[in-house]
């Protein structure tokens, strides 16, 4: 008699850390004096974002995906959700084009978006979350300017070490301002 067994390997699901480990971490893209202000998202157990706290601030910082490789976490200001949630969904449904179809949703007026300055905060690295700290860290600081142009604001179109105007003219037109 043979007996086959037929075994079915299982994939480690990424678990999320804890909420206060993922709240620590998000803030640490956003400014220091606005830290304690900030709404936090982050995600549960099972991958649902979920508010993890109310801020009585502007800017909500989502916290790093366990889903994702790598570390990266955002604070953005509050009138930039409808534009961010966006984008999340679309990646979920597996679109590859996210902001072609988020500028055409801005356009024909189905995406909601401020049509005043707003910022972004970027880092991205390694978190230690014992020590606190994020190693090889990269930050990226945007500011969005709808509809302004290199006249108006006397920035560069094109990076060239400094702060420039990416996509200029346009409703989503941002400064963006690297950091080492």
């Amino acid at each position: 008699m043979v007996v086959s067994l037929l075994v079915t390997p299982t994939q480690a699901q990424p678990s999320s850390p804890s909420a206060q480990t993922q709240i620590t971490a998000a803030v640490k893209a956003a400014p220091t004096s606005m830290r304690d202000a900030a709404t936090v998202r982050g995600y549960e157990p099972d991958g649902t974002l979920t508010t993890l706290r109310e801020g009585s601030g502007a800017l909500v910082c989502l916290a790093d995906d366990p889903d994702e490789e790598g570390f990266h976490v955002a604070c953005y200001h509050e009138s930039l959700g409808p534009f961010m949630q966006r984008g999340r969904e679309l990646r979920r449904q597996g679109v590859t084009a996210v902001d072609s179809v988020r500028r055409a949703e801005i356009a024909d007026g189905t995406l909601a978006y401020p049509d005043h300055p707003a910022a972004l905060y970027n880092l991205s690295g390694t978190y230690e979350a014992a020590a606190d700290t994020v190693r090889d860290a990269s930050r990226l600081h945007v500011v969005y300017v709808p509809h302004e142009t290199a006249e108006s604001t006397g920035l560069p179109p094109r990076p060239q070490g400094g702060p420039w105007l990416m996509e200029p003219g346009q409703p989503w037109a941002h400064i963006m301002i690297p950091n080492p």
